[in-house]
């Protein structure tokens, strides 16, 4: 019997428990935009009680039906458990270094008693495209997924490329308030299936643990806890907080909000701002009140919220503190979010981590089953839920620093090596993919201390940081070590990143080159309008945005296109492609861009038609800049990239493939994330379908 479901019939009676003490009625939805899918914390645990309860009654049905399908596979099956760590933007210039070096010890005994491989990744080089690749072993025109951001043809304007949320559009209206009369709906964006989901249909069970482009989940015949593209409670990918005690100072944020701390008597108050109340016609945030006490004293600081009190200490990030905003109709919004006191004098400064759904009482699934996050939530505590975790924007804008940062992403870090290791140490059969995202996190925020001269490190200390990258390889390198002394020989261990990284010194704005080059035009020469909404659609022949992609503004496929598709957008296409390739930077003369892609030439699959006209090859050292990905015309087309995140992986996939560690022998020579899925299949004695791109690694047992 599977551990999973071994637990659940122990674990169906604490969610009782919890049922019966948690008496919270009603639904709504939430959120600015978005539509979230609200379910009350007493309907959330009385779906997962009869789940739990109905999977313990039909076990030995399922037993059965599952030794009936599990012959499909079983039977030709090389390997009985498998299991796959993901260390996403693993680079393999740095891991071979630090090896030779001597500093991961475990790595190297995985290279030397079983494989290791620069691993191929996508194009573009980015984690969205890449893991999906990885879910798929499909490349991006057959699973439709080309960046972080897609461009909606009728506005121009940047959606999540992974998923779709929709509130309804019908609604009782009484005053100033509305009452929805549908449902919202969750749309998964990623085509193609998931090898996990094949392996279930052979009975094949599976554990996927934070592997990106997830969300939501889906159903299969397994276990999943979603990661990447999970919102906030807000709606959005993660917005913090800053309060200060400062009222002279209100800086506008990228990825946050600065708020007021008012004093009052010996106390300063503050207000948490969450979601859009759900029952009003007029955006209104609902709000949450909070104290802090004995801030000017010796004493420990105290933070009151909910008629609760905890105690904060200066510069410690508390525990997740469970929150609940109240519509005043009898529905509650759950989220869990933590607090960080920066500060104290000569003003209050604190940090509130982006308010996150609450995996206990999810106002949006985040898990499949839905009782899965409860579970985990229950027995190894509550951790945290949003795609992005890690706070990148607050360090960007120098809310949290270095420290505080470091702080924040072991601390995730940890909550993922605990969920790891109790599916790990109990699984006797099948499949477990876990990514572990710090590898990822910390390179993009602490490359400039690999880069002397980088922008960024200008009057920054050079010295107490330099080593973080290495000590986070390292802090892998022990989680491997722990993980390749519990692994017996019969079960396969695939390491793997999903792409390497390199210095981003320098920004290029694609944007400002397309205008003064003449294929962009603005309405006037107001510079400071982003997401294209200065742009001129009726003389613009191209524009760029996300990461990697630029379009043409196509006649009958753009709202507003002028260039007519055929030969005029070949030809076009092939000027723009002819000017930018090998563009030189004009401070340095250095290549910046290596080449541009022809997305018709590389994709082959039934989306092609929906990716970027052409993907940009950026050279080490370069990337779009932060304006041009958001669709910002600036003065400049190169800048100096100053903000704290230095590394990236936005370039020439050439440059930035990936690793790939195994504990068995590696036939295939120049292996790709595509493989992945075919190989998985038939280790386990499943035919891989004939539309996947990979081929199988060739793994000797």
């Amino acid at each position: 019997m599977n551990t999973f479901y071994k637990s659940v019939s122990i674990f169906c009676l604490i969610l009782l428990f919890f049922v019966l003490v948690s008496p919270e009625p009603a639904y709504a939805y939430i959120g600015p935009g978005a539509g979230f899918a609200l379910v009350s914390s007493l309907m959330t645990l009385l779906i997962s009680f009869f789940l739990a309860f109905l999977a313990f009654l039909t076990l030995p049905v399922r037993i059965l039906f599952r030794l009936i399908h599990q012959k499909k596979g079983s039977n030709q099956a090389l390997a009985d458990r498998i299991i796959i760590m993901g260390f996403d933007g693993m680079d393999p210039e740095l891991c071979e270094r630090y090896m030779n070096e001597g500093k991961l010890p475990n790595f190297s005994k995985l290279r030397q008693n079983g494989s290791y491989r620069r691993l191929g990744t996508t194009c573009p080089a980015l984690s969205p495209v890449a893991w999906s690749t990885f879910s798929t072993g499909v490349h991006p025109a057959r699973h439709n997924i080309y960046d972080f951001l897609m461009r909606n043809p009728n506005t121009y304007l940047p959606e999540l490329s992974s998923s779709r949320i929709r509130s309804t559009n019908r609604f009782l209206k009484i005053g100033h308030w509305q009452f929805p009369m549908g449902k919202p709906s969750i749309q998964f964006l990623r085509k193609s299936r998931s090898f996990w989901r094949i392996l279930g249909e052979h009975g094949i069970f599976s554990h996927i643990l934070r592997v990106p482009i997830t969300f939501p989940p889906e159903k299969f015949n397994g276990a999943m806890l979603s990661a990447m593209c999970v919102p906030d409670l807000k709606g959005t990918q993660g917005t913090f907080s800053y309060y200060t005690s400062d009222l002279e100072i209100q800086p506008d944020y990228t990825g946050g909000v600065c708020l007021q701390l008012q004093k009052n008597g010996n106390a300063y108050t503050g207000e948490l701002l969450g979601p859009d109340h759900p029952f009003r016609k007029e955006p209104e945030a609902l709000v949450l009140p909070f104290q802090l006490w004995n801030l000017n004293s010796n004493g420990e600081v105290k933070l009151q919220i909910q008629k609760k009190t905890y105690p904060l200490r200066l510069k410690t990030f508390t525990p997740w503190i469970r929150i609940a905003f109240r519509t005043g109709l009898g529905v509650k919004v759950h989220g869990i979010c933590q607090f960080y006191l920066k500060s104290k004098s000569p003003n209050v400064e604190l940090y509130v981590s982006p308010i996150q759904i609450d995996p206990e009482k999810p106002a949006l699934p985040v898990s499949y089953p839905n009782f899965y996050s409860v579970y985990l939530a229950k027995l190894l505590g509550t951790f945290g839920t949003l795609g992005l975790i890690e706070d990148t924007w607050a360090l960007n804008e120098h809310v949290l620093d270095e420290e505080d940062f470091l702080k924040q992403a072991y601390q995730i870090h940890e909550e993922r090596e605990n969920q790891f290791f109790h599916i790990f140490n109990h699984m006797k059969k099948g499949f477990l993919a876990c990514v572990f995202d710090a590898t990822d996190r910390i390179q993009h925020m602490f490359f400039r201390y690999l880069v002397e001269d980088h922008p960024a490190n200008r009057g920054a200390d050079q010295e107490k940081y330099k080593d973080s990258i290495e000590e986070c390889y390292q802090k892998m390198d022990d989680l491997l070590g722990r993980v390749i002394a519990r692994i017996p020989d019969d079960t396969v261990l695939l390491v793997l990143s999903d792409h390497g990284f390199k210095p981003f010194i320098r920004g290029i704005n694609i944007n400002t080159w397309l205008h003064q080059n003449g294929y962009l035009t603005l309405k006037n020469d107001d510079r400071t309008i982003d997401y294209f909404r200065n742009v001129d659609w009726e003389k613009t022949k191209a524009y760029a945005l996300g990461l990697a992609g630029i379009y043409l503004n196509i006649q009958g496929r753009e709202k507003h296109g002028i260039v007519k598709s055929g030969e005029e957008a070949i030809k076009l296409k092939r000027e723009i492609i002819q000017k930018l390739n090998g563009l030189k930077d004009p401070c340095s003369g250095k290549t910046a861009i290596n080449r541009i892609i022809d997305s018709q030439e590389v994709y082959k699959g039934p989306y092609k038609n929906n990716a970027p006209d052409m993907i940009v090859g950026y050279n080490s050292g370069y990337r779009i800049s932060w304006d041009g990905a958001i669709g910002k015309v600036t003065n400049e087309v190169f800048e100096d990239n100053t903000r704290n995140w230095s590394g990236d992986h936005g370039m020439d996939p050439e440059i930035v493939r990936g690793v790939l560690f195994c504990n068995k022998k590696v036939k295939n020579e120049d292996p790709s994330i595509a493989d992945f899925a075919p190989t998985i299949l038939k280790l386990f004695g499943v035919e891989a379908p004939s539309y996947m791109d990979g081929r199988d690694l060739g793994i000797g047992l």
